[in-house]
């Protein structure tokens, strides 16, 4: 596979700018010169055409634009022009892609959202310097670092509380039921982002929900299922995911060849020789065959829709919920010069009976859009009326295939 991290994650499209270039093939030498072609000609005046846009802009526009700006901005509409999965990154956003990617960061911990021209904390990840100084779900942040956090300004929050490991940070918060802020001051550290979670349900079933993938995911997905296994063997698993956007390719094909034996996971059609692959299971069986369930609903994309694709082709579990996204690409991020990025589509992937998710999405086997969208935080996982659901199908199931399948909602 090419080099750089192979990802799936949803992004933006931006606008259409950009001149395109064609190879063009001589003729033969002992020939007149041909005359120049359609094709030499829809080049030339496109490259005239962006020249005579950047003199305009630059001599012209309200406020004095840089050669450079523009040159960034053609570059940006290049490349978001091809599909709405590629994107030029500068360094601040190649930083980000990393950080998604590699599952861990230098920070405080806390997952912010802007609520109501706010900027709140969705919830503290569990063990860091937030979590154990008593930051809360549903604090709004006032200052950092004495300095006020405005409305608008959610990715610079996020970047102003990163930093250095053992580099302090001041929060100065709002709670409700306090009279006056609430001031923290925390040591930054090194912050494992966690994309699984799990939850033993009754009967000897267990529940794993996994929100992204990540490089760490396989790790934690292993960690997970080996402490819902500790007690005793399984008896069914229900795998969550719902609103899963995808990820990095490698770590979704290892979860899915946790429950694969053998057999074609996922393969990708390209241009180059690396963009083409197959990538098969290794033999092992996690759940020793016992019977498995996935959750998937319009929210789950990529790597959510390689997992729930291959599993299903081979016979090995149940989809329930409702259509996924229907994003059937691979985009590879590629380091540029500057500490900049490229991250464009190279592939487009097929499930192992080679059908193309791309714009169609997977069907679930069985449907569940009206109890499908619980509390992914409720304290009862077991009370999401999609988990319970899933659940009475896999006790079902321990009575017979036919049984299961005669309950279907």
């Amino acid at each position: 596979m090419a080099s750089g991290v192979h990802t799936l994650l949803v992004a933006a499209a931006g606008v259409v700018l950009g001149a395109g270039l064609m190879l063009l093939r001589g003729g033969a030498a002992d020939r007149e010169p041909p005359v120049a072609s359609a094709q030499q000609n829809a080049a030339a005046m496109a490259r005239s055409l962006l020249e005579e846009v950047e003199d305009r802009v630059r001599s012209e526009y309200v406020e004095p634009v840089t050669k450079e700006q523009l040159d960034l901005a053609a570059v940006d509409g290049m490349v978001a022009s091809l599909d709405p999965h590629s994107a030029f990154l500068d360094p601040a956003e190649y930083e980000a892609m990393r950080v998604s990617t590699a599952g861990h960061y230098s920070g405080v911990g806390l997952e912010v959202a802007e609520r109501d021209g706010r900027i709140a904390v969705v919830a503290p990840i569990d063990g860091s310097p937030a979590d154990r100084a008593g930051v809360r779900s549903g604090d709004i942040l006032l200052e950092i670092d004495d300095r006020t956090v405005a409305g608008g300004t959610l990715e610079e929050t996020i970047e102003r509380m990163r930093g250095f490991v053992g580099s302090t940070v001041r929060l100065t918060v709002e709670r409700s039921g306090e009279p006056e802020p609430l001031r923290f001051a925390l040591e930054r550290s090194e912050v494992h982002v966690r994309t699984v979670r799990a939850e033993p349900l009754p009967g000897r079933y267990g529940y794993l929900r996994v929100t992204h993938f990540t490089d760490a995911t396989p790790r934690d997905f292993d960690r997970a299922l080996a402490g819902l296994r500790s007690a005793a063997p399984l008896r069914g698993l229900v795998l969550d995911l719902r609103g899963n956007p995808g990820g990095v390719l490698e770590s979704s094909v290892s979860v899915a060849d946790e429950f694969l034996d053998s057999g074609v996971i996922v393969r990708a059609e390209g241009r180059t020789a690396e963009s083409r692959f197959v990538l098969r299971a290794t033999e092992g069986d996690a759940l020793r065959s016992a019977p498995l369930v996935v959750l998937i609903d319009r929210g789950s994309a990529s790597g959510a829709e390689i997992v729930a694709g291959a599993l299903r082709d081979h016979g090995r579990a149940t989809l329930m919920g409702e259509r996924t996204f229907g994003k059937g690409s691979v985009q590879t991020v590629m380091p540029l010069a500057n500490g900049q990025a490229l991250k464009l589509t190279t592939s487009r992937y097929y499930t192992p009976s080679g059908s193309s998710l791309h714009e169609r999405g997977l069907e679930p086997d069985v449907s569940l859009a009206d109890a499908l969208h619980g509390d992914e935080r409720a304290t009862v996982i077991a009370a999401d009326p999609a988990v319970q659901a899933a659940l009475q199908y896999l006790r079902d199931r321990s009575l017979g295939t036919q049984v299961a399948l005669a309950g279907e909602p």
